[in-house]
């Protein structure tokens, strides 16, 4: 018997085949991943160290590759050194609710009384963790089961309710920057000849100015020669907290080879709105300003 992080166990009556219990794999003791297990079971949520015997099988959460360090997660419960990680939805939410809050895994994993090496599983991995671990992370970082799933993202956001006691502060130009850096999606104002216009653009920083594609006769193609806004932000529906960022500066088209091909060596992602968007945009910002909305004790 072989399992790794996150798997199934199962404990069935061997008479009628029924299950009998059942519960998740959160650690393992050996780098093969054979038994014993410890093991969170889906009826009480307690943890124990169990030893299977012959009427308990493993639910492999996806199919085996053949190589044991990689049916077993390797020791450390992350991914095996020769294989990039791979999280799934859920695991990405954790991991950046968790970097955006500044907690160390370790620590995650302590409010959430789950071991480390599990934690870094279900970040790394494209693994379904069950409810009860949905519960116990939600409360560990301060949001819900819905938000981890995912549950929402559709929705328009800043129906949540205001915070109690909300704090409005101003960013300094290297917050500023640095939460610019962070994003792919902004916004540019520009006028047209129909009236002013705020269009989403994908767009990259590359030393202090913001960069976009978009093509000649374009809607942004009429920031060039112009003075122009550019905004980004982020808001933690769940939270009832969000930044936003403004830049403000003249805005050209980059016309010089080389600076093009830099441009686009660096760029993280093509125009989403797709089509031939070779015409790159630079934005030089004049002014940078921010605000952050969080609560009054924070």
């Amino acid at each position: 018997m072989r399992a790794q992080l996150g798997d199934q166990l199962v404990v069935e009556s061997p008479a009628t085949g029924a299950t009998r219990r059942d519960g998740e794999i959160v650690g393992l003791h050996h780098e093969d991943g054979t038994p014993p297990y410890d093991v969170r079971w889906s009826d009480t949520d307690e943890v124990t160290l169990v030893f299977p015997g012959p009427d308990t099988h493993i639910r492999h959460i996806e199919p085996r590759s053949g190589r044991a360090g990689e049916q077993a997660g390797g020791g450390s419960g992350g991914m095996p050194p020769d294989r990039a990680p791979n999280p799934g939805d859920v695991g990405r939410r954790i991991a950046a609710e968790r970097r955006r809050q500044g907690l160390a895994r370790a620590e995650t994993a302590r409010r959430a009384k789950m071991a480390p090496e599990y934690l870094a599983y279900l970040e790394e991995r494209p693994a379904e963790p069950g409810l009860a671990s949905l519960i116990r992370l939600a409360d560990a970082l301060g949001t819900t089961v819905a938000a981890l799933r995912g549950g929402g993202a559709d929705l328009p956001s800043g129906q949540g309710h205001a915070l109690l006691h909300p704090q409005l502060q101003d960013l300094g130009p290297d917050e500023c920057r640095a939460r610019l850096s962070t994003h792919g999606v902004g916004r540019v104002a520009v006028s047209t000849p129909d009236g002013p216009a705020v269009l989403p653009v994908n767009y990259e920083v590359v030393d202090d100015a913001i960069a976009f594609r978009t093509m000649p006769g374009s809607a942004p193609a009429a920031a060039v020669g112009a003075d122009v806004a550019f905004e980004v932000d982020h808001v933690n529906e769940i939270m009832s907290q969000g930044w936003s960022v403004l830049a403000v500066g003249p805005a050209r088209v980059v016309t010089d080879p080389d600076e093009v091909r830099r441009l686009t060596d660096r760029a993280h992602t093509e125009p989403w709105a797709g089509g031939e968007r070779e015409m790159w945009v630079s934005i030089r910002p004049r002014s940078l300003t921010g605000r952050r909305i969080s609560p009054a004790d924070q």
